[in-house]
């Protein structure tokens, strides 16, 4: 990779701040400069500019954009609410993106994100981490090697702590619902349920969510979703359920792979077909990217080494011309699959993919 990139930094601070790595993996690039950091707080611009040694500092992202040129732009912020105006600011300026997870917050903002990066031939990278690992690559093999047999299910949960629910559904259900539609295929339908205190939601449990999410409601989640490869796909989430489930299981005729997320995420295999340790004995091997049972021979560097692989990744995909890893059209898909939660328990029926409404669909509920 010998051709030099000029990066621009869009931070937020107080507002999602500068993401996990986003910024600062770029000091790891060689052939990586930055030119400038955007941050309209002016004590958090001047911690950037001094931690990103940028030589050039703007309150506004569009003044950066327009005055350094750069080839790359990190758009950082955790918050999703100017994620799509920052994205499609790049692309009207021809300005590759890297950009923090989720995506953006509703399904016409992917579209509108989508529609001009492929207006200027944009290449969008998200930071779901877990997508460029290696690691990914040995379970892929062990599937088309048969071992796991024909792939009947998955099985997806958040984290379940005090976001448990829709919030959970959006900020890590992310992670996972990327990696269903990664292995699993295209989603075509959802059928799902959300409660709060035991109830199905209303009008009157909708709130203005944290992290600029927009709409939020309910604490429980349950989602089914058909997949385009025959399998079927579940998501839960209960606030407050706690434990360490975050990750997803793949149920194959011949036995189950869980994977979990990051750089060199947890992985393991475990050969039986009744789906029971207990009854038959199985022993859960490790999976890593030497293969199954083997020692990990590649360093752990936690989100750094995460977001190194995926802005390699992503100048890869600019000098081929081709998408990267994970792209926008996956972060429309998962933005749709979201989204198809929340429209299913407002309409109590299953509803197809891709959704007719745009919208958020907490905001149609009456």
């Amino acid at each position: 990779m010998l051709h030099k990139y000029r990066v621009a930094v869009i931070g937020e601070t107080g507002r999602g701040n500068y993401g996990h790595g986003i910024d600062t993996v770029w000091l790891r690039m060689e052939n990586c400069e930055i030119v400038g950091v955007a941050d309209r707080d002016e004590k958090g611009l001047a911690a950037a500019a001094a931690r990103l040694k940028a030589p050039k500092t703007f309150a506004d992202y569009r003044q950066l954009l327009d005055t350094t040129k750069p080839d790359i732009v990190a758009i950082c912020p955790r918050w999703l609410d100017q994620h799509a105006e920052m994205a499609i600011a790049a692309a009207d300026r021809g300005i590759h993106i890297y950009m923090e997870k989720p995506f953006c917050r509703t399904p016409a903002e992917a579209d509108a994100i989508v529609a001009a990066c492929e207006k200027t031939d944009v290449k969008l990278a998200l930071a779901h981490q877990t997508r460029y690992s290696p690691v990914l690559q040995t379970i892929h093999d062990l599937i088309g090697d048969g071992l796991l047999g024909t792939v009947l299910e998955y099985r997806a949960r958040g984290k379940e702590d005090q976001r448990g629910g829709v919030e959970d559904l959006w900020v890590l259900g992310s992670h996972v619902l990327n990696l269903v539609h990664h292995f699993g295929g295209e989603p075509e339908w959802c059928f799902a349920q959300i409660r709060e205190n035991g109830a199905p939601i209303t009008k009157k449990n909708v709130r203005e969510g944290a992290e600029g999410i927009g709409p939020l409601a309910g604490d429980r989640v349950d989602a089914m979703f058909g997949l385009a490869s025959g399998a079927t796909a579940y998501f839960g989430s209960q606030k407050e359920a706690r434990g360490d489930r975050f990750g997803v299981q793949i149920f194959g005729s011949k036995g189950i792979v869980e994977v979990l997320t990051g750089h060199l995420p947890k992985a393991w295999f475990v050969a039986d077909p009744n789906w029971s340790a207990g009854r038959s004995q199985a022993t859960w091997k490790p999976i890593t990217s030497a293969g199954i049972g083997l020692a990990e021979p590649i360093k752990e560097e936690g989100q750094t080494g995460g977001n190194i692989l995926a802005v390699t990744d992503l100048m890869q995909a600019i000098e081929e011309d081709r998408q990267p890893e994970c792209s926008m059209y996956e972060g429309r898909t998962t933005v749709e699959m979201i989204s198809a939660v929340m429209e299913s328990q407002r309409i109590g029926a299953r509803v197809g993919i891709p959704l007719t409404s745009r919208v958020n669909p907490l905001t149609l509920l009456t």
